[in-house]
């Protein structure tokens, strides 16, 4: 089971990954977040980010090193991290890295209730998803390329894992494309039935009251 954190907002995480290289004010860990993409690896909402960086001082995990003005902009503080901070972030680290979390993707969600769509809307719904997907496929792998160029493959895992992740459902939706349309897919001739007479099939109406539990 994930721990519970002091800070467990995954911004928390992000702003010690950034502060542990030297400190920074939060406009400054914001712009660096940005320009990392971080948004791309983790659910981030900037608007919380001076609440985040208030909680870890509140906790001791980063503490204020300087506050300073220039010009007529608002004075910043800069903050470093500590110790403790330190050590959250490793420890953090490696509970992400070493346990798996079962997540809820939408796509899932709508899969779970697929039967609700005629078969062959079904179909042409998944074929959109597939030609979208191996477009922005191409468009990542295409990135990933460009960076490998300059960033070290270190910095550039996470890119690589969301490819493979995404890479695998473009196979998986082709594969259940193709069992649609060949009409191999088991059971498609009673879903079919279904929609078009709007009575159950008999062989489905125990398992879809009893349920299943496949996860």
């Amino acid at each position: 089971m994930p721990k519970r954190r002091r800070v467990g907002n995954l911004l928390a995480l992000a702003v010690l990954s950034v502060l542990v290289e030297r400190p920074r004010h939060p406009y400054e860990i914001a712009t660096v977040l940005r320009e990392r993409g971080k948004d791309q690896d983790m659910p981030i909402k900037w608007g919380s980010l001076y609440t985040v960086v208030a909680n870890l001082e509140r906790h001791g995990l980063v503490a204020a090193a300087e506050s300073g003005r220039q010009g007529r902009r608002p004075e910043r503080t800069v903050y470093r991290i500590t110790d403790a901070g330190r050590a959250e972030l490793v420890d953090w680290t490696r509970e992400l890295v070493a346990v798996p979390e079962r997540e809820q993707p939408r796509f899932e969600a709508g899969l779970s209730v697929l039967g609700a769509l005629h078969p062959a809307e079904a179909t042409e719904l998944l074929r959109r998803r597939l030609d979208r997907l191996t477009e922005q496929l191409d468009a990542q792998r295409a990135a990933l390329a460009r960076h490998a160029r300059e960033v070290p493959r270190l910095f550039l895992v996470e890119a690589e894992y969301d490819l493979a992740v995404r890479e695998a459902e473009a196979t998986w939706v082709r594969g259940l494309l193709d069992e649609l349309t060949t009409g191999s897919l088991p059971g498609l001739a009673a879903w079919r039935a279904w929609h078009e007479t709007g009575a159950m099939p008999p062989e489905w109406a125990e398992p879809a009251e009893r349920g299943t539990e496949t996860h």
